[in-house]
């Protein structure tokens, strides 16, 4: 009998939302379940909406901003196999792997050693704790490669697909989410010598991380020729930068560093079917 399908709720952006979903965290969620070789169907949640499916759904948020308040995002799945309701990217992906170990390409989490450290004293949006694991390792560089990613996230802001139905109300809550730092939604604009500033900044960052993967230089990801959920964390980040940044600036990211992660972005595409 086949498994019945699963529910993926992701973040609708501009139609056609297939071409323009850019959420990291969801697309972690998609590159594992297509990983996975698992029947599921995407429901397409408007920014705006989030609160009142994530609430309707009783999936309470598992992160807060710093004001204590707490922050409702996506992705969530329903899985009917075992009537499962997950609200947390890497809670998901452990779910997947301990419900169905040996589907598609098989071990999410192969044990490596992840030792990638980057700190940042102030982000808008608040990180996934880094909570007890069985894969500690894995934890750990879900963190930090948030942080690093969400340090640069200026640089695709005003990029953002906003559904031009909600566009505003989205940007207002962008606006509020910064908790004071700006006024307006064109506060976020990041141009001339401040841009060029970050772009400096991400290339350098990319840098450290890239050191991860020159450690097994047989194939484009963190084991070489074999993807982990490790490949998806930072594949999820770059799904994020194709469509957010200016075309210019994305291609400087894929070249950077002997075209590494332009690499592993390619190589990830096929688990990046969207359904």
């Amino acid at each position: 009998m086949s498994s019945p399908s699963i529910t993926f709720y992701d973040i609708a952006q501009r139609p056609p939302v297939e071409k323009t979903c850019c959420s990291p965290n969801p697309w972690k969620t998609r590159l594992a379940l297509n990983f996975k070789g698992l029947p599921y169907s995407t429901t397409w949640v408007p920014l705006p909406d989030i609160q009142k499916v994530r609430t309707s759904l009783q999936v309470r948020p598992c992160r807060k901003f710093a004001d204590g308040t707490e922050f409702f995002t996506l992705p969530i799945i329903h899985d009917p196999a075992t009537d499962s309701l997950i609200g947390d990217s890497f809670d998901i992906a452990v779910h997947l792997q301990k419900t169905y170990p040996n589907s598609g390409a098989g071990d999410l989490f192969p044990p490596q050693t992840l030792d990638y450290v980057f700190k940042n004293d102030y982000l808008l949006v608040p990180l996934s704790e880094c909570r007890d694991s069985e894969y500690p390792e894995y934890a750990k560089f879900n963190l930090n490669v948030d942080a690093a990613f969400s340090a640069h996230v200026q640089l695709t802001v005003q990029g953002f697909p906003f559904d031009p139905a909600t566009a505003e109300t989205s940007k207002a809550e962008f606006v509020r989410r910064a908790g004071g730092m700006v006024a307006r939604w064109e506060d976020f604009g990041l141009a001339g010598e401040a841009r060029a500033k970050m772009m400096d900044s991400f290339r350098d960052m990319l840098g450290d991380l890239g050191k991860l993967f020159e450690r097994d230089t047989s194939g484009p990801f963190l084991l070489g020729t074999r993807a982990s959920y490790a490949d998806m964390i930072v594949g999820a980040w770059l799904r994020n930068m194709c469509v957010t940044l200016p075309e210019n600036e994305w291609e400087q990211v894929r070249n950077w560093h002997g075209g590494l992660f332009g690499r592993l972005y390619d190589a990830l595409e096929v688990y990046a079917e969207v359904k």
